[in-house]
């Protein structure tokens, strides 16, 4: 789900406490301890059809130099140092993986590059995802190196032997999601390692969530075993990390369980799908590129159609927290005035998720929510037909903002349709608007928390 071309500020990066870091390789990166890329060795599992090999830290990093690595970062939770001391335990009863090793081995940014083009000698990756990834190394480099954190060497050689390995591996023995596809969190965990890469482009200080409470009301909803649904305009491929990342301190659970209704594109892209096998994904194809290839209309139809039902069983088993994006597509800017705003949404999905939510048998909830997060990995100008865009990547501030559920009886009950499902979308929209406008003048108009209105109280969780 990322890449490319980097623009960003030089200012020194704003980050949340290192105990809201869930890995141990984001607590690495902020220590003077980083550990050699060297120190991995593979796990394998199976995950539906395909045995996955993967990274891990191997026996050579001694559970004792950990432990004094955490010692010496007061701010690491518990549960951090017990993740990070078993990886160390179990780790040595893994295999190595031969073919992956010029990544993981790697001491210099040179060197990871020289393995991508020794594997486009030994014919083991195709020219164009060779340059993707060359690509992704240069961008994402100058995005973090311009952010100003710390250790800005470390932590891309660490992010980028990953992310170059990942997309090695995946390009060898392609991975294939399932209609319903639940994020891979071991041996290799996908979630986490998404979270570490895209939490180097996020400026802390310029970010911001609104109405934080309406998450906690969310929160206390799921617990009860009832549905709840975010209908929400779509800004890059880096919104479930932005999402999580804002709300991860507070709302881990809502963080790590939101089940995303995902793209074809985000499932097909090899330097997409690392990052997408750590969300949850409802996988459909969208609207706008249904017809692409005319002969491959009808199979998309029987795929969405597959997915839908996955979908309604999910919702009647309760306590699900569904995104969609009502709007089928990313958010682009206008045309001529070159300013952002939330794409409009489509009724008949806005519908058709309600009455899923309806007929779930379980009580079910609607709440608007904008994100904006476009500077981070603005999509391209235009829609595109085929696989593998250009895009670019900055260090940049980002918000979410969630408003009151909206109850389809009391805003459009006593209409009929279609009139009812207009007025209804209208509604949702119209929230999600007013919450984009304020996080636009917190964050581009430099407003800050001095943005918030009324209806859209902002904050800073993470501080």
């Amino acid at each position: 789900m990322l890449i490319l071309s980097a623009a960003s500020s030089s200012a020194r990066i704003s980050r949340p406490p290192l105990s809201s870091f869930s890995t141990f390789a984001a607590s690495a990166a902020t220590t003077s301890r980083l550990f050699p890329i060297s120190c991995f060795g593979v796990k394998s599992t199976t995950v539906g059809n395909r045995k996955l090999q993967c990274a891990v830290f191997c026996a050579s990093l001694k559970v004792r130099g950990m432990a004094e690595m955490i010692e010496d970062n007061k701010e690491l939770n518990s549960s951090t140092a017990a993740a990070a001391a078993a990886i160390a335990v179990t780790a040595s009863e893994n295999d190595e993986l031969p073919h992956s090793r010029a990544f993981l081995d790697a001491r210099t940014g040179e060197d990871l590059l020289s393995a991508v083009r020794k594997a486009v000698e030994d014919e083991k990756l195709p020219l164009n995802i060779a340059e993707g990834m060359e690509e992704l190394y240069q961008n994402y480099r100058n995005a973090v190196l311009q952010s100003g954190v710390p250790k800005a060497d470390e932590i891309i050689l660490y992010n980028m032997a990953l992310v170059l390995d990942r997309v090695f591996v995946d390009v060898k023995d392609p991975f294939e999601f399932s209609p319903y596809h639940k994020a891979i969190r071991e041996p290799f965990d996908y979630y986490k390692f998404g979270q570490n890469y895209i939490r180097q482009l996020v400026d802390f200080r310029s970010s911001y969530v609104g109405n934080i409470s309406v998450f906690g009301e969310m929160e206390e909803k799921l617990k009860q075993g009832d549905n709840v649904v975010l209908m929400s305009n779509h800004q890059s491929e880096a919104d479930p990390a932005i999402i999580a990342l804002l709300l991860e301190l507070k709302h881990p659970d809502i963080a790590e369980n939101i089940i995303y209704v995902a793209g074809d594109r985000v499932i097909t892209d090899p330097l997409c799908k690392p990052f997408s096998m750590g969300r949850n994904l409802l996988c459909v194809y969208s609207k706008k590129h249904m017809n692409d290839d005319p002969e491959l209309a009808d199979m998309k139809k029987r795929a969405n159609t597959r997915s839908l039902k996955e979908m309604a069983m999910l919702l009647r088993g309760g306590s699900k927290l569904i995104w969609i994006a009502p709007s089928g597509g990313r958010d682009r800017p206008d045309p001529v005035t070159k300013e952002w705003s939330p794409a409009p949404f489509d009724a008949s999905a806005t519908d058709n998720m309600r009455r899923l939510v309806e007929h779930a048998g379980v009580p079910g909830h609607i709440y608007p929510l904008a994100i904006l997060c476009y500077d981070i990995m603005p999509p391209p100008a235009q829609v595109e037909k085929n696989i593998g865009e250009k895009r670019v990547v900055s260090f940049h501030g980002a918000g979410i903002s969630v408003a009151p559920k909206i109850d389809f009886r009391e805003v459009a009950g006593t209409l009929e349709d279609p009139e009812a499902k207009m007025v209804y979308t209208k509604a949702l929209y119209d929230s999600v608007s007013q919450q984009y406008n304020v996080l636009n003048s917190a964050i581009h108009g430099k407003q800050g928390l001095e943005a918030s209105i009324p209806s859209v109280s902002l904050s800073q969780p993470w501080q």
